[in-house]
């Protein structure tokens, strides 16, 4: 098992940032490690995203591990690793961008949907994926395609709010990746950090009970 997916599998929340400015990134970083946050996306449609990624595994190195979203295809997976980005993340399967990722060590976690294209993404190496946009499936849809998948870690995305996460890890995600509802970027614009902080780590507390 690759030391990306062991880190998801154990702390089961990816933060999502996506659209941060530059200038409240590494505070906003900081306030979710502070609340027990170990894995943090930049999606790749964030402007500056590549500079923040590589800014990021130099200041948190040790604290946090730091990965690039929205890698929609091969020439953005070589931005987000010459960054130094540590997992690639995208909302859709992109079968080169996987190989690009494997050819270097580094986990892919593609966006999937249909079961069709969850084994694909499985078959074309990817040691998990990522059931997107769960806000609109639901929970119940995640449950049906877990009993014939059983086998294959699944991330789900979208649509996870304090009262009903537990529900997703009980229809079968064996992590969740998050953005607005844990990284809210009106408190961030307006410098509360400590409720950032205090927003994640209700998250990391409700998942260590799971």
């Amino acid at each position: 098992m690759s030391g990306m997916l062991e880190l998801l599998l154990q702390h089961k929340i990816v933060a999502i940032l996506r659209g941060i400015e530059d200038h409240h990134a590494d505070d906003t970083a900081q306030a979710l490690i502070d609340g027990g946050i170990h894995m943090m996306e930049i999606t790749m449609n964030t402007e500056g995203a590549a500079v923040m990624i590589e800014r990021w595994r130099t200041k948190f190195d040790g604290k946090a591990a730091v990965g690039a979203g929205t890698v929609t295809d091969v020439v953005l997976a070589e931005q987000a690793v010459a960054a130094g980005a540590q997992f690639l993340i995208s909302p859709n399967l992109d079968e080169e961008v996987i190989a690009y990722g494997r050819e270097r060590g580094l986990s892919v976690w593609p966006g999937v949907m249909t079961p069709t294209e969850i084994v694909k993404a499985w078959k074309a190496g990817a040691d998990a994926v990522k059931i997107f946009p769960m806000g609109t499936l639901g929970v119940g849809y995640l449950q049906e395609i877990r009993g014939p998948l059983n086998d294959i870690p699944m991330m789900a995305t979208g649509g996870v709010d304090l009262h009903n996460i537990a529900d997703y890890f009980k229809a079968g995600a064996n992590a969740v990746g998050m953005g607005g509802k844990l990284v809210n970027l009106e408190w961030v614009r307006e410098g509360k950090f400590d409720q950032v902080t205090e927003r994640a780590r209700q998250f990391t507390d409700a998942v260590k009970d799971l």
